[in-house]
């Protein structure tokens, strides 16, 4: 009787917390997102170094809460055809994923990274392709550092949906371009660092995602010079109400701008917008379910500045360098060549920037045009630095190319070696 009491007792209490609960809502959940990673799989990319980036990706996986109703990952090759590896929700955990990735052939081919980013928004982050609709969805592109076809376009496309770009760039690549193509600010979203070391910025560039991943309430991203996206969780649906966006200069609050959006939405973008200004943004909610509070935020665009116009799309007398070589390498200097050497008919001259990828002064050496190497002195023994070579040509554009360079550690200074018997003596 009395076990009988006890068992009633514990049914009747787990019921009722079950019921507290169900009142409350359920307890957090682990962030939910869509995760493209971009792989440069052509045959730019050595089998070694794609060894080494197959398994990186890997230690960012096994990171990352993955599986059903949390983070889902596709992978896609970048060759001269793209190639789904596997799509979004393909493979309902981890260690699925992981094994996947494992299993990933090298495709070979161009470079048609471009194409890729198409295929991507066409293909997966398209709700028609299985997309999740409002949930955050993040691209990690890693990349040698080139491509064969044009990026900025389809990137910016995908930027426009709302999707976070990380890029990991593995030593060579364009820093200007590449900057442009990552996600607002390029310093957040950009890495340079060695195939051999990526296991490095594993754990920085997890969390990254994962912040990306929680868009917990109104927040801003890809902030330019004359405007930003905006980008809140679902509040609303589409017959529960409407949300209304209102914009102001900070120093101008009676200068609003509005905008009704209808209540499935979860992004916008303000342009046209002033450079280096403060505006104050309010996300009102109007439900006739139920009551959901306001959110506000301010923003600070850039300072207006001029981008450099894409490789592709510059004449062909003023394409910059497209390969650098670092040579005669020493503790405290390295010997930097880069290609082709324009004439003074074309471009003014060189800028050679050297800083350590781990942080610390950079300094900055002219090279006049015509010439096409410098050398690089005072470097650090045994550092990992970022080299760029900038083009500068009378028309008033720039092109850049970056590459990894790294000193060899110094020798350990020795006595001197004992005079033979003799040799002492002064010079007659």
């Amino acid at each position: 009787m009395l076990a009988w009491k006890a068992l009633s007792l514990a049914l009747s209490l787990r019921l009722a917390l079950a019921r507290s609960g169900a009142e409350r809502g359920a307890p957090a959940s682990a962030p939910q997102g869509d995760l493209l990673f971009l792989l440069d799989s052509s045959a730019s990319v050595s089998h070694y170094e794609f060894s080494r980036v197959r398994e990186f990706l890997g230690q960012l996986v096994a990171l990352l809460p993955l599986g059903p109703g949390a983070l889902r990952a596709s992978l896609v090759h970048v060759g001269s055809r793209p190639y789904t590896e596997f799509p979004f929700g393909q493979h309902s955990s981890g260690e699925a994923v992981q094994d996947a990735i494992r299993a990933a052939a090298q495709r070979m081919g161009d470079t048609n990274t471009g194409l890729a980013l198409a295929y991507a928004k066409e293909q997966l982050f398209a709700e028609v392709a299985g997309a999740r609709p409002g949930v955050p969805k993040v691209l990690v592109w890693v990349t040698d550092g080139g491509s064969s076809d044009p990026v900025g376009p389809p990137m910016q496309e995908l930027k426009d949906l709302g999707v976070t770009v990380f890029i990991v760039s593995t030593g060579r690549g364009n820093l200007l371009e590449l900057s442009a193509a990552a996600s607002a600010p390029p310093e957040k979203h950009l890495q340079f660092v060695d195939v051999d070391d990526l296991h490095i910025i594993a754990q920085e560039l997890t969390g990254s995602i994962l912040e990306a991943m929680r868009p917990q309430q109104l927040r801003a991203s890809e902030v330019t010079s004359s405007g930003f996206r905006l980008t809140w969780p679902p509040l609303l649906t589409q017959g529960s109400g409407y949300y209304v966006l209102e914009l102001a200069p900070s120093a101008e609050p009676g200068t609003v701008r509005r905008q009704q959006l209808p209540g499935n939405a979860t992004g916008w973008a303000w342009v046209d917008l002033a450079p280096d200004t403060d505006y104050d943004v309010a996300l009102v909610p109007e439900s006739n379910v139920r009551l959901v509070r306001p959110q506000y935020l301010r923003v600070h665009t850039l300072l207006a500045h001029v981008r450099s116009p894409s490789l592709l799309s510059t004449p062909p007398e003023e394409a910059g360098p497209e390969r650098i070589v670092i040579s005669h390498a020493r503790p405290r200097s390295l010997r930097v060549t880069w290609a082709p050497a324009l004439g003074p008919a074309a471009v003014l001259g060189y800028h050679v920037q050297v800083g350590p990828l781990l942080g610390g002064e950079a300094q900055r050496l002219e090279v006049p045009a015509g010439r096409n190497s410098t050398t690089l002195q005072g470097l650090a023994p045994g550092t990992a630095y970022l080299v760029t070579v900038t083009a500068a040509f009378r028309s008033g554009r720039e092109r850049a190319l970056s590459a990894k360079a790294c000193t060899p550690d110094g020798e350990r200074s020795r006595a001197p070696r004992p005079l033979p018997p003799g040799a002492g003596g002064r010079e007659q």
